[in-house]
């Protein structure tokens, strides 16, 4: 679970850096790129951490499409919010295969097997 907060905690500073500059287009836009780099360091302090511990109990590939649901979600909630953006069906279609997707890579190793290591753990059942 600290893996999914450390993960969200970073996708809400990203998306700042990346797209909270477009209400603000008046800005230098070296002043944009340095602001956007600042709140992407504070990302870094959240995502690093969170794909290192998470690496222990997710594989890459599930790490990556767990933070890709996550950004949807985080980027979803700061369109509708902060760039007032509409949102519509395609959206929502979108949202569900990537929904499949994480579902997909979820069962990469069978059970009992470490989904990093691909080695035998020593649980049961």
């Amino acid at each position: 679970m600290l893996t999914i907060v450390l993960l969200t905690i970073s996708n809400v500073f990203m998306t700042f850096a990346w797209y909270g500059h477009l209400k603000h287009k008046e800005s230098p836009l070296i002043l944009a790129i340095l602001v956007s780099w600042l709140i992407a360091l504070l990302e870094y302090c959240f995502q690093v951490p969170a794909n290192r511990w998470g690496s222990t109990q997710f594989t890459p590939v599930q790490l990556k499409v767990i933070q890709e649901i996550i950004t949807l979600v985080v980027f979803s909630i700061f369109a509708v919010w902060y760039l007032e953006a509409k949102l519509g069906w395609n959206h929502l279609a979108a949202f569900l295969l990537i929904v499949g997707a994480v579902f997909l890579v979820r069962s990469d190793a069978p059970a009992g097997v470490n989904p990093v290591t691909h080695e035998p753990t020593n649980e049961q059942g």
